[in-house]
């Protein structure tokens, strides 16, 4: 297969391109979420709870429908007992939307870094802990916690290791659905979602609607029981084994309500103080002060009656080819090749103008097996590199080594580089210095002339 003039493969490698330019963003997606309608709906990995949810507010509710307010159509006059059964399907209808509402969107998903991101200024690099990694150079570990001043009052955000980010104050990450999510609530198994910053209010509401739905069904089964009571039936236990139906109806509501009730009331409880089910359980604001409490009213004012931001994630948005850890689209400037799948391109600097020789190295930016003639000829010829008497290198003029995957450039002796190393210095065998002769190649003088050829 031949390589044409930009220096990539021909028809196999554009193949390659278009595929990978085919996908989405939701397609590669890092996090553990499940998406549905070609990733118009987001969901947390236990997705399937949510089939359980619907099943317990839909089939109660046409239950009720069938066996109860259906009948109390005709015991009010002119059939206005039909709005009892509206009144429930509207009731109904409202909480499967505000279900999905919660569930099937965004919670405030903060994307993810490629790279851990730059230290600040006043950042002591001599005192920070280092990681020793593959290579030679230590990796240095970034501070765990910041300062962030919230109204006056220092908050402390955290690193996080998975998104590469510094939290933003109140944001956590969810181990379930794998992301930093801002607000951060609580990650709720009965709607299969994180709820943060994008769906509490939607999630609030929810609860409150299933409440109300509970009361209101155990109502009208009671007023239904009574209905009964003063008709045939005569007493409370003849009525109820009349409409079995509106007994389970009313056992079940019963022990509904304490939980979603329960829900209600404490997030009632959690708006007006502005604090977070996360930060509440963690005891944070004991003894001391709330940042973001801003009075009763301003706190409720915050959640229901501001605009829902923006989502940060674009997820039917194409996918960046550099973002999947791929070769540019474009080819590189300066000469390239690409042989079995590795490239080697040289920058567009010379050494003999004083710049120096970058290669990029491994997988990506691959230097591999195949390509260690083209660089002995680079030495040997001395036109580039610029040879020594022991070593076959001049130690004023480092290799820059663009580490694969890592995103910053080191500065290695050539000693330290793994190309073709056997027993720790370069030699010039002697077949390699023929090839230097029958090139020409007269500026570079292994015996005796150590300058480099740029330098004269």
């Amino acid at each position: 297969m031949a390589i044409n003039s930009a220096g990539w493969v021909g028809d196999d490698k554009k193949q390659t391109q278009k595929t990978v330019m085919a996908k989405r963003v939701y397609q590669v997606w890092k996090g553990s979420n499940r998406f549905f309608l070609c990733g118009r709906l987001i969901f947390g990995p236990d997705v399937r709870s949510l089939v359980v949810t619907v099943f317990l507010i839909v089939v109660p509710a046409v239950v009720f429908c069938v066996f109860v307010a259906r009948k109390l159509i005709d015991k009010f006059e002119n059939n206005s007992g039909i709005a009892i059964l509206v009144a429930a399907v509207v009731f109904t209808s409202i909480v499967l939307v505000l279900l999905l509402l919660t569930s099937g969107r965004d919670p405030g998903i903060i994307p993810r870094n490629a790279h851990p991101p730059e230290p600040d200024e006043d950042y002591d690099a001599a005192n920070s802990p280092a990681e020793w990694g593959g290579g030679q150079t230590p990796r240095l570990r970034l501070p765990r916690t910041k300062d962030v001043i919230v109204n006056g009052v220092a908050v402390k955000t955290k690193y996080c290791e998975t998104c590469m980010l510094y939290r933003p104050p109140r944001c956590s990450h969810c181990s379930i659905c794998n992301n930093c999510v801002e607000r951060f609530d609580h990650h709720c198994p009965w709607v299969g979602q994180c709820i943060g910053q994008r769906n509490y209010r939607f999630f609030f509401m929810f609860v409150s609607f299933t409440t109300m739905l509970c009361i209101y069904v155990f109502a009208m089964c009671a007023v239904y029981i009574k209905f009964l009571m003063d008709g045939e039936e005569k007493t409370v236990w003849k009525a109820l084994s009349k409409s079995p139906a509106s007994v389970v109806l009313m056992v079940y509501t019963f022990i509904a309500v304490w939980f979603v009730g329960g829900l209600t009331l404490f997030h009632l409880y959690l708006i007006s103080t502005n604090q977070t089910t996360y930060e509440n359980f963690r005891y944070r604001y004991d003894n001391k002060v709330n940042p973001y409490n801003q009075g009763v009213m301003n706190n409720f004012r915050e959640i229901f009656c501001t605009r829902v931001v923006p989502s940060k994630n674009k997820f039917r948005a194409r996918v960046k080819q550099d973002s999947l850890g791929q070769n540019p689209m474009s080819a590189p400037s300066g000469e390239s090749a690409e042989m079995h799948g590795t490239s080697v391109s040289k920058g567009g600097g010379d050494l003999e103008m004083g710049s120096k020789a970058t290669w990029q190295i491994g997988g990506e930016h691959g230097i591999g097996p195949e390509s260690a003639e083209d660089l002995h000829a680079r030495i040997s010829t001395g036109s580039e590199l610029g040879l020594e008497s022991k070593d076959g290198f001049d130690e004023n003029f480092p290799l820059d080594r663009n580490l694969a995957g890592d995103g910053e450039t080191r500065t290695t002796h050539p000693r330290r580089s793994s190309w073709g190393r056997k027993s720790g210095s370069w030699e010039i065998t002697p077949d390699i210095l023929a090839l230097a002769q029958g090139a020409g190649a007269e500026g570079s003088r292994v015996n005796g002339d150590s300058t480099p050829p740029g330098n004269r």
